[in-house]
């Protein structure tokens, strides 16, 4: 195989964000760009859980891991994060835009603050971190990859009572694509992962529910949830010099979900 295709993959000299980093599935993609040579700055709402996942991915990794305390929903936050990673490193090449909250909840109990809640996070923080990493990436003038987990819940509806995650992630995939077209002259790529079930903090009651699970796994043509380090290819792929002709592009990684 041409060793330079792999290379491709590398990360090295590379400084990316990565949000939602306290749980779920925001430390595998932590992991999975700190192993590909890249430094890094973490975002969360809980410092200490952030703070504790920053110190394991450097001890694992060898790549310096900075914990910034952040809550996306908040510009003022969003600013902060994007400051220190400049003032820490001089430059943001990737960004993954991870954090994200879900309510289960039937459409016709759910509050307006229920609904805003959900939205403010998923839809609001991602524009925000985006927004404030472009901007950035447009200073330094040398392009970057931005990252944008949506869901198959953003293109799907399914027996889960969720109209508020559904809506804020069908917003994200299109919210992915208005971005590329407008930042391509930039050489800012703008890409999104729409991930199937993973275990995670979010879906633990879902996991709990005998039903639920036997409806996802039949509903799979793998017959399986995801391993959290089966999203790592894709990722490393988007945020690397291999994706270089890829924008706009939203990746199903979802055992085959959106197949059927």
């Amino acid at each position: 195989m041409d060793m330079g295709v792999l290379e491709s993959f590398r990360l090295d000299g590379k400084v990316a964000i990565v949000t939602g980093v306290s749980s779920g599935l925001g430390v595998a993609f932590a992991t999975a760009l700190a192993s590909a040579g890249a430094n890094l700055v973490v975002c969360a709402r809980r410092e200490d859980r952030l703070r504790s996942n920053a110190e394991m991915i450097a001890k694992q990794t060898g790549r310096t891991v900075m914990p910034v305390q952040a809550d996306v929903s908040s510009e003022a936050d969003v600013a902060k994060a994007v400051s220190a990673a400049e003032s820490k490193f001089g430059k943001i090449d990737i960004l993954v835009n991870n954090a994200g909250i879900a309510n289960a909840k039937p459409s016709t109990e759910m509050t307006g603050r229920e609904w805003l809640d959900v939205i403010n996070v998923n839809l609001n923080g991602t524009f925000y971190m985006a927004r404030d990493a472009a901007k950035s990436m447009m200073r330094k003038n040398a392009g970057g990859s931005i990252i944008n987990i949506a869901s198959i819940y953003g293109m799907f509806g399914d027996i889960i009572p969720a109209a508020s995650y559904y809506a804020s992630k069908g917003a994200v995939v299109n919210l992915t694509r208005a971005l590329a077209v407008e930042w391509v002259q930039s050489r800012i790529r703008v890409n999104a992962i729409a991930p199937g079930f993973f275990p995670s903090e979010m879906t633990q009651g879902i996991q709990q529910d005998p039903q639920i699970m036997a409806h996802i796994t039949s509903r799979t043509p793998m017959g399986r949830l995801g391993k959290p380090d089966e999203l790592g290819g894709a990722l490393l792929l988007l945020a690397s010099d291999a994706g270089s002709y890829i924008t706009g592009h939203i990746l199903n990684v979802d055992g085959g979900w959106d197949a059927e």
